[in-house]
C-alpha cells in the first residue's frame, strides 16, 4: 500500500498541493513570524506555494493575518519575500 502524501493549502493561490511543494510559514508562541525552511519548528503554520505570484497574493489578501488571527505589518511580508527569493 503506497504511503499517503500530506497535502496543503497554499494561502496564496488557494490550491491543495502536496506538502513537499509548498513553503511554511510559521508564527511561534511569542508571536514572531518567520519562514520555516525545515517544516518542523514549534508554531501554528501556513503554507505558500514556492513562486514569487502566490507570496504577492498572499500579501495583497492578507492571507497570514487570517490565517494567525493576529495584524501581520508590511515590514513582515517585506522580510518574508526577502526570505522566499533568498530561499528559492
Amino acid at each position: 500500500m503506497p504511503k499517503k502524501i500530506p497535502q496543503r493549502t497554499c494561502m496564496g493561490c488557494g490550491e491543495i498541493k502536496d506538502k513537499s511543494g509548498l513553503m511554511r510559514i510559521v508564527r511561534k508562541a511569542d508571536g514572531s513570524v518567520m519562514l520555516d525552511v525545515t517544516g518542523r519548528a514549534d508554531g501554528r503554520g501556513a503554507y505558500v506555494c514556492r513562486n514569487a505570484e502566490c507570496m504577492k497574493k498572499l500579501r495583497k489578501r492578507n492571507g497570514l493575518a487570517r490565517a494567525f488571527s493576529m495584524q501581520i505589518q508590511s515590514e513582515i511580508y517585506d522580510r518574508l519575500e526577502k526570505e522566499f527569493a533568498d530561499e528559492g
